[in-house]
Order: C-alpha cells, then sequence, then structure tokens
C-alpha cells in the first residue's frame, strides 16, 4: 500500500458518509432519536442524532475497498459497527452509565482480540517498557478511555468531526513515514468519514453524530493509535498521540478533575467544557470552533516536527539549525495552548465579567467585586457575561 491508496480510501469515505449523512438524519427523525435543547447544550432547535451511522457507512464501504483482509483491521471494522450500534442505541433510549461503559468493552474487544494490542512501548529518554500479558487488557482499556475522551468533548457543532478529521490526517502522514501502510490507510479513511460528515455537521449543523459517531470516532482514533504509531519502536510513538489528540485530553481531564474536585460524579454532564466557557464569554459556535482547530492543528504540527525536523544525529548531537525549527513549532503550540486556554478563557472573561457585576452591583466595592472574580474563575461557574451572536 502506497500514499495513493489512502487517497483514494479519503475520497471514498469522504462521499460515501457525505451522502449517507442525510440519510442517517432522516432515519433519526423517524425513530424519534433527535437532541432537544437542553440546559448545557448549546443548540436551540431540535436536530437529529445518528450521524455516526453516516460515519460508518463510510468507513466500512472505503475500508471494504481499500484496507488489507487482515484479522486487525477485521477487528477494527467489526469493532466500529458494534460501537456504532451501541451509540445509536444510546441515542435513541439514552442508556445509563453503566451500560454505556459495558457497550464500549464490547466494542473494543474484536481490535483486541484480532491483535490490535500494545505489547511494548519505549518512554523517551527512559527505556522501553515491556507489557508482556497486560498488553491486551491496558489496550482495551486505552481503547475505551479514548471513546470516552471523544464523546465527552462532543458538544458543539462541527468541534469532533473536525479535531477527528485532523488528527486522522495527522496520524496517516506519520504511520506512512513508520512503515505502517495500512494504518496509515485507516486513518486516511477516517479523516474522509469525519469530513464527509462535517460537511453536514458545520455550525449550523442539520445532524449531530451523538454518540454513535463520538464513540465510533474515538475507537478508530485509538485503533489507529495503536497500530500507527505506538506499536513501533519510534521515539515518537507515544508522545505523538498524546500530541495529537491533546485538545480532547486535556478538556475531559480538566472537567474530570474538576467534578472529583467539587465531588461530582464524573458520568453526569454538565456546562464547564472548553466550549460551553467559551461561549458564556462570548464567543459564536463558529468562532469557538475555529479557535479549538487553530489549537488542534498547532499541536498536529507540533507532532509533525517531531518525526520529520532532523533536530539530531544518530548519536545524539543536536543541529542548532534544525533544532530551532523544532523549537519554533513546540513555542507556536504552547503560544496557542496559553492563548486561549488564558488569555480567551480567563483574561477576556474577567473583563466582562467585572464590566457585568458593576452594572448588576453598582454598590459593589472593588474588593468584593475581587472576590466574586476570583471564586467564579476558580470554580469555572459563572452566568453568560457576552451575547452570542448568530453564526461566525
Amino acid at each position: 500500500m502506497d500514499p495513493l491508496h489512502a487517497i483514494y480510501a479519503f475520497i471514498t469515505a469522504l462521499a460515501l458518509s457525505g451522502i449517507a449523512t442525510p440519510a442517517a438524519a432522516r432515519l433519526a427523525l423517524r425513530v424519534g432519536a433527535v437532541d432537544r435543547p437542553r440546559e448545557r447544550g448549546l443548540s436551540d432547535v431540535q436536530t437529529p442524532r445518528l450521524g455516526g451511522v453516516g460515519i460508518l457507512v463510510g468507513v466500512l464501504a472505503s475500508g471494504a475497498l481499500w484496507l488489507p483482509a487482515a484479522p486487525p483491521f477485521r477487528g477494527i471494522l467489526a469493532g466500529a459497527a458494534v460501537v456504532t450500534l451501541v451509540g445509536a442505541l444510546d441515542d435513541l433510549l439514552e442508556l445509563s452509565a453503566v451500560w454505556k461503559l459495558a457497550g464500549q468493552l464490547v466494542a473494543a474487544l474484536p481490535p483486541v482480540l484480532a491483535g490490535v494490542t500494545v505489547e511494548s512501548f519505549t518512554l523517551p529518554l527512559v527505556h522501553r517498557v515491556e507489557l508482556g500479558q497486560l498488553g491486551a487488557p491496558v489496550t482495551l482499556v486505552g481503547l475505551v478511555v479514548v471513546m470516552n475522551v471523544v464523546n465527552l468533548s462532543d458538544g458543539v457543532d462541527g468541534l469532533a468531526a473536525g479535531v477527528g478529521t485532523i488528527s486522522a490526517a495527522t496520524f496517516a502522514v506519520i504511520a506512512f513515514d513508520l512503515g505502517r501502510n495500512s494504518a496509515a490507510v485507516l486513518a486516511a479513511l477516517t479523516a474522509g468519514a469525519a469530513l464527509g460528515f462535517l460537511a453536514h455537521n458545520f455550525h449550523p449543523a442539520s445532524v449531530f453524530m451523538g454518540d454513535s459517531g463520538s464513540n465510533l470516532l474515538g475507537l478508530l482514533l485509538g485503533s489507529i493509535a495503536v497500530q500507527g504509531t505506538v506499536k513501533t519502536n519510534a521515539l515518537i510513538a507515544l508522545i505523538a498521540p498524546l500530541i495529537i489528540l491533546a485538545v480532547p485530553f486535556l478538556d475531559t481531564g480538566f472537567v474530570v478533575a474538576k467534578r472529583l474536585k467539587y465531588r461530582r460524579p464524573i458520568y453526569v454532564g454538565d456546562a464547564e467544557h472548553f466550549h460551553h466557557r467559551l461561549a458564556r464569554i462570548g464567543f459564536s459556535q463558529r468562532r469557538t470552533v475555529l479557535y479549538l482547530y487553530g489549537w488542534t492543528l498547532s499541536l498536529a504540527g507540533l507532532a509533525l516536527a517531531l518525526r520529520f525536523v532532523p533536530y539530531s544525529d544518530n548519536s545524539g548531537r543536536l543541529h542548532l539549525g534544525w533544532f530551532a525549527v523544532l523549537a519554533a513549532f513546540g513555542l507556536l503550540a504552547l503560544a496557542a495552548s496559553v492563548y486561549l486556554v488564558y488569555v480567551l478563557e480567563i483574561l477576556k472573561f474577567r473583563r466582562l465579567r467585572e464590566r457585568q457585576l458593576r452594572q448588576l452591583e453598582p454598590q459593589a466595592s472593588e474588593g468584593e467585586i475581587a472576590v466574586t472574580l476570583a471564586r467564579e474563575v476558580e470554580t469555572g461557574e459563572f452566568e453568560a457575561v457576552g451575547p452570542t451572536p448568530p453564526g461566525g
């Protein structure tokens, strides 16, 4: 397999997902799998779910045409079908957390049993870690974690599909360079299927991917990470997935940490994700998503630079010029992270909220306003402080 196969797989999945998604939306309306406006949601209209079914059509059809009939990929496609079914049932019936977790575990079994496992990995600057018999259960848990990370971060039009497209495309490039060509083709068709769905999901979305889509993307991205990078001896093997998927991991980690801190169940949804917080300081859905796309792209660029920039030779000596290029990619990713998390979320919030508090409580002192601001920044719990214009 070569990059041309990946291009064909991408185009096939893109076209079929784009065609199948409206049909999936009509099916969702017919069976009642509809997302209704709710307090923690950002949509104010009823929107059909089951968009994941459209993504699955693109993945399965393209996979049947362009992936090898090897056990790992048959297992991945089987798991994809199972997790989409489980997610579709959740979109329709709203399963309990226990049943959803059980379904995710069942869906992760086919890839793991087919050989999508991590037996060992390399910790950069440390040593190689052998998992032995723990490889299969560790991989199983890892796939379920990635499914939940993507699922939890899917809360605004186009976010999960766009981040999934960027992430899968980046995995494809790195996997080809590592000689994991079949995994690269899987990554390419995943990017195509997500992009075909995104055409219908970018704000204002005509369909949501629902749990059927977010769990599907999570399983595919997790499997791609295992087959495409982690199972190699490259130093970037473990770092690349963590960098490429950093945005959904950071978002989920932030939310889970807050729920634990304030003794809330981690499986109960809330409105404390990055996209919720950006919406509350006045960002439109499109602007929120574009900022998060930009953050993801900066991190994807860093992952690619770590693989392709020749910053050292085989003996470990640094090439200062190339190391400066790598450092520039690192600084760009760091600057994007700081800008989004600190400047956009905290500084803009402080300015807008302080103005709002002065209007609401004109008799409040500077000290009282400062205490209120400090408490709201710490907890992340505050009212919307700016208008959210429709569209961009």
